[in-house]
């Protein structure tokens, strides 16, 4: 973040990390990986071609990308996007994303995209949830560092369609999108009901039906899984 903002990291650069301390998750969450198993990754993004408005695009787009490369691996039929921001196997985590966004004025000037994603760890803390692997999964060992380059090569692909506006993202995310068409129990505040996921919108809120047709802003409810 430092360096983007010193203008000495440029688009498209990626920073690997062996081992991390303070790993940030959402909503205040943390992210925990032992050293040198998994992927974590800060990639520079300059979005200067697109708008502020464009800011879930540019998410789908880098959760586009770490589906491109954890299904590659962990099969296409398995693997999911869940909103707004995590990869699945299922039912278990295998992966998350934090985007964080830096503007000058009107003007977008960078944004971190900050991604793990399990690859070799096979024993996880206790307090986590539901997480899941790369190795898990198929039984074998990676080079994550390669992974992390294959990473990198998914993120310039989609980035470039993102910008030339080919097969919006949006669509795109929302074929993958976990739990698409079934119902899940959420909470808001104090309430927990159940609804049926119909998609998300270009706006990144999470559309659903029941007896309503609603629609949720991030951090307005909590999945109950």
């Amino acid at each position: 973040m430092a360096q983007a903002a010193a203008g000495s990291a440029g688009h498209g650069t990626l920073y690997f990390a062996r081992d991390q301390w303070a790993g940030k998750g959402t909503r205040g969450r943390t992210w925990i990986s032992k050293p040198g198993e998994n992927i974590i990754l800060s990639a520079v993004l300059e979005p200067v071609a697109l708008v502020s408005s464009q800011a879930f695009a540019l998410s789908a787009c880098v959760a586009l990308a770490c589906h491109d490369l954890f299904s590659r691996y962990a099969g296409a039929e398995a693997t999911r996007i869940k909103w707004p921001n995590d990869i699945y196997w299922g039912d278990r985590k295998a992966g998350g994303i934090l985007i964080e966004n830096s503007f000058r004025g009107d003007r977008w000037a960078f944004a971190i995209a900050g991604i793990g994603i399990n690859i070799n760890q096979t024993e996880f803390p206790a307090a986590a949830r539901n997480p899941i692997s790369l190795r898990q999964i198929t039984g074998q060992s990676y080079d994550a560092i390669q992974l992390a380059r294959e990473l990198g090569a998914c993120l310039d692909q989609r980035y470039q369609e993102l910008e030339a506006g080919i097969s919006g993202p949006i669509a795109q995310y929302n074929t993958r999108l976990y739990r698409l068409g079934q119902e899940v129990r959420l909470r808001k505040d104090n309430a927990v009901f159940e609804t049926v996921i119909t998609g998300v919108s270009a706006q990144g809120q999470l559309l659903t039906k029941d007896v309503l047709e609603r629609e949720f802003s991030f951090g307005e409810v909590e999945w109950i899984i």
